[in-house]
């Protein structure tokens, strides 16, 4: 039997709508991939220009999430905890820190002496020996006059009251202002003050026995052994960057704390020698124990200054005959303290040493409350500490603001 014509014209038909429909298919995947085109051109279009887009990120507030608060709280924590431990045991805690500061300045002094062959163990104890003797010099040329005018203080503030009467017309007139005014007078009741606060600052200033004992103990094994706890430190870590740090650390606060005491000790020695030479011009007695005193209390910020101002003016006005000549020395005091603060200092320490007035003002309020006047001597050396642990472990990249 013969094929019918129909019969073989049935695959070409199928095959030519085959085609049609894959064309079909073709053409609605090529719209299709145009219209996301487009719509991926527009959502890049809305990024570039600003604007958020329908149900972005962007339109929500930032939120602090609740690993934050518990970090800054438990750092809050960490922080009263161990304020409060050196509160409290600060007759442990106070010698042991003095020790690691002073002995951290000191230690170069050990190693220009063992570059000589004399043992770390011996320059430690030299170096503690010959610290120790200065400070007894110094104590002693304060101590001398001290004594003597704690024993005459009932005399020195009959003097005190007796020089202060020319201060009776302006009081009058002011106690005729209160009357006219109808207020009451409180001046009436004005009375010298009592010097029983003199042994209680005594003790507050003075160490124990054992304080003083543990800081020269420490002080000595903390200078000869410092370069065996040093290589223990570096050699501590497993990584070589964190060695490379931790040396770094350790050497930028050595020649930091070193170059400070001795700039400003220095400095300090030359600040007592002209307190000294104003003194004697100006007729107040004892002008070496005052000089030593100035230099010593220069070691303490702000407080130092100010408490040896006071000094000079009841010194002056016991000493000297006149209220006028009682305040030569204060007043050239001043100058010297404002010319040895804003141009000496600045000038010798330089930019490296230099610190923030307001970081100086509160690290001094914060180890002098917590420390007393041993924690204001501290306070410079530690806040050194501090900033270069900063500089080192948190390192801030400073952007370069717009000139104005």
């Amino acid at each position: 039997m013969r094929a019918l014509p129909g019969d073989r014209l049935l695959p070409k038909e199928k095959d030519r709508e085959s085609r049609r429909d894959a064309k079909g298919l073709q053409r609605e995947d090529r719209q299709e991939a145009q219209r996301e085109a487009r719509q991926e051109a527009r959502q890049e279009q809305r990024r570039d220009s600003g604007s958020p887009m329908p149900d972005s990120a962007a339109e929500l507030p930032p939120l602090i999430r609740r690993q934050e608060v518990v970090a800054i709280a438990l750092a809050g924590l960490l922080l009263i905890a161990v304020t409060a431990v050196l509160y409290f045991a600060k007759a442990f805690f106070l010698p042991v820190v003095m020790a690691f500061v002073v002995g951290t300045m000191l230690s170069p002094a050990a190693g220009f002496l063992e570059r000589y062959r004399v043992p770390r163990g011996v320059g430690a104890v030299l170096i503690v020996t010959a610290v120790t003797a200065l400070g007894m010099f110094i104590v002693g040329l304060i101590a001398s006059p001290a004594l003597e005018w704690s024993s005459r203080l009932p005399e020195f503030a009959a003097q005190l009251k007796e020089k202060l009467h020319i201060f009776d017309r302006p009081l009058a007139l002011w106690h005729e202002l209160q009357t006219m005014l109808g207020g009451s007078d409180p001046l009436t009741s004005l009375k010298m003050p009592k010097f029983d606060w003199v042994q209680p600052t005594l003790e507050f200033l003075s160490p124990t026995f054992t304080e003083f004992l543990l800081f020269v103990v420490t002080l000595i094994l903390f200078i000869a052994s410092w370069k065996d706890l040093r290589r223990a430190m570096i050699m501590n870590f497993g990584d070589r960057t964190s060695r490379l740090r931790t040396l770094r650390i350790l050497n930028e606060i050595e020649e930091h704390l070193g170059g400070y005491l001795l700039t400003v000790t220095m400095i300090n020695i030359g600040f007592g020698i002209a307190t000294g030479i104003i003194c004697l011009i100006a007729g107040v007695p004892n002008p070496a124990g005052l000089g030593a005193l100035a230099a010593t209390l220069n070691y303490i910020p702000i407080i130092g200054p100010v408490a040896m101002f006071a000094v000079l003016v009841v010194v002056g006005i016991v000493a000297l005959p006149t209220l006028s000549g009682a305040l030569v020395a204060p007043m050239l005091f001043v100058a010297l303290t404002f010319f040895e603060g804003h141009f000496i200092t600045p000038t010798i320490i330089g930019r490296r040493l230099a610190l923030n007035a307001l970081a100086v003002l509160l690290a001094l309020a914060f180890w002098t409350w917590l420390w007393g006047p041993m924690g204001g001597f501290l306070s410079s050396p530690l806040l050194i500490v501090a900033l270069i642990l900063k500089e080192h472990l948190m390192p801030v990249e400073t952007p370069q603001l717009p000139e104005d």
